[in-house]
């Protein structure tokens, strides 16, 4: 188990009101998780600012599969791009629509550019980057 360090620290009254209902609102049972998480969200934003840092990243899409070619350029795209894709999944939502995810581990600048790619595909309704890290920053 890691060593525990305890800090103490000061802040104005009407931000610890916001930070306790943060807390309560979040669904954490004390506030030294709550701050570990916030530190931890902190740390993944830095990796991915570094373009060259191994990250992990998903991108999540909605796209209408009726959109001629669509299908083959993002085939394309992500066989580009094989050996950064961990996995991916594919749904369909209606007649028309279909949700892709893909999860990604790669340099980061790579991994936006995938990102974007995809977003500027004609069809692709939404698009977006949800970021990670591989957690050896993390610990």
């Amino acid at each position: 188990m890691p060593e525990i360090v305890r800090q103490s620290f000061s802040m104005e009254s009407s931000l610890w009101v916001k930070l306790e209902r943060l807390v309560k609102k979040k669904g954490y049972t004390n506030r030294s998780e709550f701050i570990r998480d916030m530190l931890r969200e902190q740390l993944v934003q830095q990796e991915w600012e570094d373009e060259n840092q191994e990250v992990v990243g998903t991108i999540t899409m909605l796209y209408d599969h009726h959109t001629r070619l669509l299908g083959e350029k993002l085939t394309d795209i992500q066989h580009d791009h094989h050996q950064a894709i961990m996995a991916t999944t594919h749904v369909h939502l209606d007649h028309d629509l279909c949700a892709e995810m893909i999860m990604m581990r790669g340099r980061a600048s790579r991994i936006r550019e995938v990102a974007d790619r995809i977003r500027q595909q004609k069809g692709v309704l939404h698009a977006s980057l949800a970021i990670s890290s591989t957690g050896r920053a993390l610990r």
